[in-house]
């Protein structure tokens, strides 16, 4: 039988420190001077930047910097690091894994543009004929989603803006609320996800701007956002009355979409209680002579 060895918390803070200092001076050693504006005038003994022009570019004492890279028990602040992370080029991924290093939660970064989902996502959610599945963005917006998706909670692209958010429909969409069986415990749950998921974005304007709308538009997000309940991604049974279907159930759960900053992939799968596979499959494949454009005028706009 395999024993495992337990890691005593002061071990296990003392490789993540040496980790750390490691990190710094390999990031150090590949930042040439000119990059920086310094000059390459005096002979140096290594490649990249000393210690001291580090230290001077950050705005840290020379001392405490040298520390840093010898693993000593100090614990830099979010704000010296993001001076470090500036300092020495850090790319996003790098930047991450310097927090992370650090034991500090990262702080925000949001790239340009909108955000996107990569063609593979794309496909695979094609792939999933008999499961709806979609994709939300760091803020919950709705990105992508596949065609059994679209049969059971409606088209998304008559949504626009912050409607297309799913914290919006559970909040401010009476017509996809209406759906929800379990709705407040539904919105409860996804609320204290939601509220852990915006602390890695505090201060973003788009989200303040969602949190202001909802907590105008609904009395239940603005006394739940008071709370400050927290949790982390929970799979489930999601029950919903379909306006043509009926009741349906399905067990879901998400998946971190690797390299894409906030984007998760969520799976709905039907289930045998409400007779829920044959309800899906018969919206998938409606009898001759019910036309795609009836069913989309009488479904609702909503998602899950």
């Amino acid at each position: 039988m395999m024993t495992l060895m337990r890691i005593e918390p002061s071990t296990a803070a003392a490789a993540r420190r040496r980790e750390f200092a490691a990190f710094l001076r390999s990031r150090r050693e590949r930042v040439t001077p000119a990059s920086v504006g310094l000059s390459n005038g005096v002979r140096r003994r290594t490649p990249g930047l000393r210690r001291e022009e580090v230290a001077e570019l950050a705005g840290v004492g020379v001392t405490w910097y040298t520390w840093l890279e010898q693993a000593r028990a100090v614990n830099p602040s979010v704000e010296t690091l993001d001076a470090l992370a500036d300092t020495l080029r850090l790319d996003a991924a790098e930047r991450r894994h310097l927090f992370v290093l650090a034991g500090r939660p990262p702080s925000f970064i949001r790239e340009a543009g909108p955000e996107a989902v990569s063609a593979p996502i794309r496909r695979m959610l094609d792939s999933l004929t008999l499961q709806p599945a979609l994709v939300t963005g760091r803020r919950w917006d709705i990105l992508a989603w596949n065609r059994a998706a679209e049969a059971v909670f409606g088209d998304y692209r008559r949504l626009e803006g912050d409607e297309r958010n799913m914290m919006h429909l559970m909040f401010a969409n009476a017509a996809h609320r209406a759906m929800l069986v379990d709705w407040r415990t539904v919105a409860t749950n996804a609320l204290a996800t939601f509220r852990a998921d915006y602390a890695r974005y505090r201060g973003d304007a788009d989200f303040e701007r969602l949190i202001a709308t909802l907590s105008a538009a609904s009395a239940e997000f603005r006394q739940g956002w008071a709370v400050h309940e927290v949790l982390p991604p929970i799979p489930g049974c999601k029950r919903i009355m379909h306006p043509t279907a009926g009741r349906m159930a399905f067990e879901y759960t998400t998946f971190v979409v690797a390299d894409a900053d906030g984007q998760r992939l969520a799976v709905f799968a039907p289930l045998v209680e409400e007779d829920t596979e044959r309800k899906l499959a018969a919206l998938l494949n409606p009898p001759e002579g019910r036309s795609q454009g009836r069913r989309d005028r009488t479904r609702p706009p909503t998602v899950a």
